[in-house]
């Protein structure tokens, strides 16, 4: 096959803080099939994504975990590595920003900007969300709170280096107008330019001192370098880049990138600093930078804080491989955000994946063997039906090119879909069944089928960009090896003798029992993530709780739902009234040694007085008091 050149695509890498959700996965997937697809075409690609591994939180999670950081990010990392792999993702590289070649360049890049004066030190004041460890303004904040993940902003203020931005900011819009792709989308781009570029880019803070898990700034080694110069030169690290002039082949192999594929929240960083620390480092710019959109659960942005995750291997679990890659590449439209449910997997898999594709390959392979022990050839009977399908199969082939030039993944899939729902309609209008009655109309009917093997030897061709196992799947069924894109002509297999025993491709899902399934396996393994901020060790030690004994349990006289007992704490007794009545009788909690909340402020509850709570577990329907049996009345808990 012909070398139509280089081609490099990146992703974002993941930050290490724990197991990526299939939001984080469905921008890899996506990068995956465009790899696939130029690969196809006969490009030399490069695929590289990874993990950022430095930063605040990161150093909170270790200290919290009891590990050091550098063990931490080693498990994360081999986790998002995993879940990678479980989706059959056919990158080339996997930096880490750990590696030490990368933090050794970027030590070289933060000192030689700072020798040539765009990098200055002096001290932040400001707000900072730790969580997505950004700092913003007040007018930048969403309700009062972090405009990326929706979450508190703590008042910041330390010695810091920062980036003169300000500089670069006319030579950066002058590059976005003499290069019109180079955001895209384009209402991206727009986005950019009119809330971020247009009122004038704010110098940027690269260095940090409050924590310590980050590349030291060598020249100052109070300080670590900050997030962004960090993480965004992996895209030239992991090429092998060398400030001094001794990169290896590979940097001028494939830089400037084709694209970097990134996540919508994160295009600021990726559109304005990126660019211009490639500016001042006098790098070329990558070609194009691409804010994909976001894969909502329901209506909402996956977050575990919501607890609406989904992982890709639950899902690979439930429905295999190729069946998650194509809910995650067909679900996504170019520019606005995609939608999943578990509903909407199965109904995508029944109508799209068993129906329309799987339905077709079985029915036209049994067909071939009925009629023809397996083996056809082409006969060439023209009809009208016939040359509207060799027609489609040539406009597929050039509408999926058309529309992957442009990333549109998901527009691409419904083309490929297309072809497959009218090779069905032919089977319809040609009415093969009928054919086999009529011994004088054999030829029509081989050729019939040869059509149909033809058109979906081809689709499955282009489907290997998407679903690979899937194609691999049916190109074996149909025994051919005629199966790259040089043989994507119509026309090209002068005869099949396909597989005699046909394999379903994507059986048919019985919804009501897979809901069912997963419901189970979800409150089997069920733990519940805290929808609210988290706290830290010290709001929690104001917490007092102390095992006290029920010594007397009634109903409360005004709510069916209300318990009200009186617990010995060690030398008093405390009215403590509860929503547990649904799971206990008055009866059945005097006598249980319970842990009680003792320095609750009292509040009267439904006209009766309480003075602490009982510490519960609690389900959908159920509650179950926390009960110990050994320690003596009044022992505190902690």
């Amino acid at each position: 096959m012909e070398n139509k050149g280089n081609y490099y695509i990146t992703t974002a890498i993941a930050y290490t803080s724990g197991k990526p959700h299939i939001g984080n996965v469905y921008e890899i997937v996506l990068a995956d099939s465009i790899a696939r697809y130029k690969r196809l075409l006969g490009y030399d690609v490069r695929f590289q994504t990874g993990t950022d591994e430095h930063g605040q939180k990161i150093e909170e999670k270790a200290k919290d975990a009891g590990i050091d950081p550098k063990t931490f990010v080693d498990q994360v990392s081999e986790t998002i590595k995993g879940q990678f792999d479980v989706m059959n993702i056919s990158y080339d590289k996997f930096i880490r920003t750990t590696d030490k070649n990368h933090e050794e360049q970027v030590q070289k890049m933060f000192k030689k900007l700072y020798e040539q004066g765009d990098i200055y030190k002096s001290e932040y004041e400001g707000l900072y969300c730790k969580y997505c460890e950004s700092f913003f303004t007040e007018s930048q904040l969403v309700d009062g709170k972090c405009p990326d993940c929706g979450r508190e902003v703590e008042s910041a203020k330390e010695e810091a280096y920062f980036f003169k931005m300000s500089n670069y900011g006319d030579r950066l819009m002058k590059h976005i107008e003499e290069n019109p792709h180079f955001i895209q989308p384009e209402s991206r781009k727009n986005e950019m330019i009119n809330n971020f570029i247009k009122p004038g880019i704010q110098d940027l803070c690269v260095s940090r001192t409050s924590f310590k898990w980050g590349i030291p700034v060598d020249f100052d080694p109070t300080h670590v370098v900050y997030v962004w110069i960090d993480a965004l030169t992996n895209y030239i690290t992991g090429l092998g880049f060398d400030l001094d002039g001794n990169s290896d082949p590979l940097f001028d192999k494939y830089w400037p990138a084709d694209v970097h594929l990134i996540g919508k929240d994160i295009l600021r960083f990726h559109t304005i600093y990126w660019p211009i620390i490639l500016m001042a480092l006098d790098i070329k710019l990558p070609k194009q930078i691409f804010g994909h959109p976001w894969l909502l659960v329901g209506e909402g942005k996956m977050s575990k804080s919501k607890g609406n995750v989904i992982y890709a291997d639950d899902l690979v679990k439930y429905f295999g491989q190729d069946a998650v890659r194509y809910i995650m590449l067909h679900e996504m439209p170019f520019a606005q955000d995609g939608t999943i449910t578990y509903e909407i997997i199965i109904e995508r898999i029944n109508s799209d994946l068993a129906n329309i594709m799987g339905n077709l390959v079985k029915r036209t392979i049994s067909m071939t063997n009925k009629y023809f022990d397996g083996t056809v050839s082409r006969q060439k009977i023209d009809n009208e039906f016939t040359k509207e399908l060799i027609e489609k199969v040539k406009v597929t082939t050039h509408n999926v090119e058309s529309k992957m030039d442009e990333l549109r993944v998901a527009d691409s899939m419904d083309e490929l879909l297309s072809l497959f729902r009218r090779c069905n309609k032919y089977i319809d209008e040609t009415t093969p069944w009928i054919l086999a009655k009529d011994e004088e109309k054999q030829n029509e009917l081989m050729d019939v089928l040869y059509n149909l093997l033809e058109s979906i030897r081809v689709g499955a061709i282009l489907l290997s960009a998407y679903l690979p196992e899937t194609s691999e799947k049916i190109l074996a069924q149909l025994n051919t090896k005629v199966s790259t894109y040089d043989d994507i002509d119509f026309g090209l297999v002068d005869s099949y003798k396909v597989t005699s025993n046909p394999e379903t491709l994507f059986a048919r899902i019985d919804e009501k029992a897979k809901l069912e399934e997963i419901e189970a396996d979800i409150e089997k393994v069920n733990v519940k993530v805290s929808k609210k901020e988290e706290i830290t060790f010290e709001d929690f030690s104001k917490v007092e709780m102390v095992v006290g004994k029920v010594i007397e349990c009634v109903k409360h006289p005004k709510a069916d739902k209300l318990l009200v007992s009186q617990i010995d704490i060690g030398g008093e007794v405390r009215q403590v009234v509860s929503g547990i009545a649904n799971s206990y009788s008055p009866e059945e909690m005097v006598g249980k040694n319970v842990v009680v909340v003792i320095n609750l402020k009292p509040a009267k509850l439904r006209g009766v007085e309480s003075n602490g709570m009982i510490i519960c577990g609690a389900d959908k329907k159920n509650f179950e008091v926390l009960e110990l049996s050994k320690l003596p009345i009044g022992s505190e808990v902690r």
